[in-house]
């Protein structure tokens, strides 16, 4: 007998137990529960503690409203210039009515996959394969305004739809490839180009101006040159004025010269002035009248034999000079003439002898000196 009170007192407090824990629910902070009475919707439970009638009410689902992401798996999809590619993309989604997602559709998560991936197909049919790639912002807002009005009737809310990517064919791929690289040669090339460009007229700019200025640097010297060689000739000259030389003076002078201009051996054609005989002439006079210029007379010690000496040596020396000059002249010529391309050369001088030029002097200076 104790023992049956004992097994009643215990299914008792048991059903007491379930009784209780039937009847009190505590729902989490984002999370709604839909209650059903004897199979039909009765209300949905709140965060927090809520209370139900045991064995009469029933939690049909429970609901989760925060906001989810959802990736569904690559789709393949047939562009307009028939290329087939797939396409990955991630839902952004939340449940704003959780009496709508649990009654007006069985699946909801299925629902919008498949609304995903057909509203997809619609979209890149109409669009060709580089518009595909390059248009993507307006695909997720095509999207996202499909599925936000066809989700809407089922309590839920497309908040965002992103396309993770979208692969081409292995082929199309190795071709896109191929002429990415083909540009980036082409604007290599350009930019190469176009830094040698600027160099070479960098570099022609630069050679300008240094040209420029070494030109006005060669004129600054000449102009100083000409101007300095000016200044010495008008000092020299207003030298000689100033000096007031003699005609026998300057005829000696010139005399002296004459060895000098033929010396070197460069000088292949020499031209011996007409002037030299009057020149030697000059000389002659001016020796042989020493005496009877004024203020010119020798003075005492001074041997005017020794004088007509030296200045027949230099007659002399001036007159073998000239002959050496005439020599290279005409072997100058020679080598011309010999060449059918070359031009004429020039008529070759009269050789003037030492004996002519020394005899006019002492012709001139025998009356003198008797």
């Amino acid at each position: 007998m104790d023992t049956v009170i004992g097994l009643l007192l215990a299914a008792v407090a048991l059903i007491t137990v379930v009784t209780l824990v039937r009847a009190v629910r505590i729902v989490p902070q984002q999370r709604e529960d839909v209650v059903e009475r004897l199979g039909r919707y009765k209300r949905t439970l709140n965060p927090g503690l809520n209370l139900l009638v045991p064995f009469i009410d029933a939690v049909r689902t429970k609901v989760d409203m925060r906001e989810q992401v959802v990736s569904f798996p690559p789709q393949p999809v047939i562009t307009s210039d028939n290329l087939v590619v797939s396409i990955d993309t991630v839902l952004y989604f939340k449940v704003v009515d959780s009496v709508k997602a649990t009654y007006e559709i069985s699946n909801f998560l299925q629902a919008i996959e498949q609304l995903t991936v057909t509203t997809l197909r619609n979209v890149i049919g109409s669009l060709d394969l580089e518009r595909a790639l390059t248009s993507r912002e307006e695909i997720n807002r095509h999207l996202s305004g499909v599925l936000d009005e066809t989700t809407g009737r089922w309590g839920i809310k497309v908040t965002r739809v992103e396309i993770k990517a979208i692969e081409p064919p292995p082929s199309i791929r190795d071709s896109m490839e191929k002429q990415m690289r083909a540009e980036r040669d082409r604007r290599a090339a350009i930019l190469n180009a176009e830094g040698h460009k600027q160099s070479q007229i960098l570099s022609a700019e630069g050679e300008k101006q240094a040209a420029v200025l070494r030109a006005d640097g060669d004129r600054q010297a000449r102009i100083l040159q000409a101007e300095g060689q000016a200044k010495a000739i008008r000092t020299v000259f207003d030298a000689i004025h100033q000096a007031n030389p003699s005609q026998k003076v300057l005829a000696y002078q010139y005399l002296q010269a004459l060895p000098q201009i033929a010396n070197g051996q460069a000088n292949k054609v020499w031209i011996v002035p007409a002037e030299m005989t009057k020149a030697l002439e000059g000389l002659g006079g001016a020796l042989g009248g020493l005496s009877r210029a004024a203020g010119d007379e020798p003075q005492a010690g001074v041997d005017s034999g020794a004088v007509e000496r030296e200045a027949a040596e230099a007659a002399r020396a001036a007159a073998e000079a000239a002959q050496e000059v005439n020599a290279e002249v005409r072997a100058a010529e020679a080598q011309v003439t010999s060449r059918p391309t070359s031009p004429q050369g020039l008529p070759a001088p009269e050789p003037v002898s030492p004996d002519s030029l020394a005899g006019d002097s002492t012709v001139d200076r025998q009356p003198e000196r008797g």
